[in-house]
């Protein structure tokens, strides 16, 4: 598993180094904005199949709690640690609870 994880690593820091290679005459803004979409779309998806879905279910339980008072305090801009520490602290608290 340690070689899978070095082999990806390897092939991410590849592709990032490539983006570097690329002449700037190729990148317009059209292809621009899609990268940013692109990279905002795939970190949705990301936090809602970690913070919603449990063995391929979707599980509504502390984990939503925490990412909306993330949410929340990110909006707020409030500290990213404090962000952190305040969603831990929700979900923890509400699994204290058993909810």
């Amino acid at each position: 598993m340690i070689t899978t994880v070095i082999l990806a690593s390897l092939a991410v820091y590849s592709w990032k180094l490539l983006g570097y290679l690329v002449p700037q005459r190729f990148i317009t803004d059209s292809f621009r904005g899609f990268s940013e979409r692109v990279t905002v779309a795939l970190l949705a998806a990301l936090v809602a199949i970690q913070g919603l879905t449990t063995d391929g279910e979707i599980e509504f339980d502390a984990r939503l709690a925490a990412l909306a008072v993330a949410a929340v305090l990110l909006a707020l801009r409030a500290p990213y640690i404090l962000v952190v520490i305040a969603g831990a602290a929700a979900a923890a608290g509400l699994r204290m609870l058993g909810l």
